[in-house]
């Protein structure tokens, strides 16, 4: 039997394996967890613990929205690519100190790619 996450993995490479202009997901925030959902399936499970809510809070920010509280959710439409960050980012330790260069990297791209889809909608 595969685990919640690894199962949340697989939902995301197969999502992502096809560039998308425009993919609405849910982050939602419960008592145990917070996931990155699409059309009800989990791509990233963090759980509530300090690294987890840590990386949900990075998710976030990648998405470019806040944090929901808990019980709450927030959807947005982004771009397959705004989406790979995200992935990245819900991988990494976000206790090691020494990576949080990359992580500031990945959430400019990230931001740069929501801009780049809205400067295209006007």
């Amino acid at each position: 039997m595969t685990a919640p996450q690894d199962e949340a993995w697989d939902y995301a490479e197969n999502l992502l394996a096809r560039p998308q202009r425009y993919i609405e997901v849910t982050l939602s925030r419960g008592e145990d967890e917070t996931r990155l959902l699409h059309e009800g399936n989990a791509m990233v499970i963090c759980p509530n613990n300090e690294m987890g809510n840590t990386q949900a809070e990075l998710v976030a920010r990648a998405l470019g929205i806040t944090l929901p509280d808990i019980g709450g959710s927030e959807t947005v439409g982004v771009s397959s690519g705004v989406l790979h960050r995200v992935m990245s980012i819900s991988t990494m330790d976000p206790t090691d100190e020494d990576i949080w260069p990359l992580f500031a990297r990945l959430l400019e791209e990230a931001e740069a790619m929501r801009a780049n889809v809205s400067e295209l909608e006007e």
